[in-house]
């Protein structure tokens, strides 16, 4: 079955007292999932656990994010990142998120946890969706997908090499 990816523009809204908390097995598949989240999402629980946390990825939102999100916490490493999420009927919601490994006593990974907070809007619009978009445009414009990561990653590492920054550092400036 593939996955639903049409949107309606519309954007859902979450109170900055709200936090959206979802957690995944070592795959990327959900094993929690917040009241928060699945109002806002627009799913019930049954139909969220066990089913790959990317079911609310934007089809807006560029790869090389995740794909930088994914090489950071594999590594063992948390990240903070501005990521648009959509809705079961097909409207987004944007969102900072914090993402880090689950350990188990022993320290081993187990999972990932995931927190959720209200982005500063004038961060989303100022930086954060302008670079988006160039990305995604870079991503999109490529012969396949592969090539269009490569680029899209390639393009992000340059802009942050620019800044003299990595990519928590550059996030970290952005909030300040």
């Amino acid at each position: 079955m593939a996955r639903e990816t049409s949107t309606t523009g519309v954007e859902q809204f979450f109170d900055e007292n709200e936090l959206i908390v979802s957690k995944t097995d070592l795959k990327g598949s959900l094993i929690y999932c917040n009241d928060v989240f699945l109002r806002l999402a627009g799913y019930s629980e049954a139909e969220c656990i066990g089913k790959p946390h990317s079911m609310i990825r934007h089809p807006q939102m560029p790869r090389a994010i995740f794909a930088l999100l994914w090489e950071t916490i594999q590594s063992g490493d948390e990240i903070f990142a501005y990521v648009m999420n959509r809705c079961k009927n097909g409207d987004h919601y944007w969102v900072l998120a914090h993402v880090t490994a689950s350990r188990d006593l022993s320290g081993s990974v187990i999972g990932y946890h995931s927190s959720r907070r209200v982005p500063d809007r004038r961060i989303l619009e100022g930086q954060i969706i302008p670079l988006y978009r160039e990305l995604l445009g870079i991503e999109q414009a490529s012969k396949n997908r592969k090539e269009g990561l490569a680029a899209s990653l390639e393009t992000l590492k340059q802009k942050l090499g620019e800044l003299g920054m990595e990519y928590d550092q550059f996030i970290a400036t952005l909030a300040a």
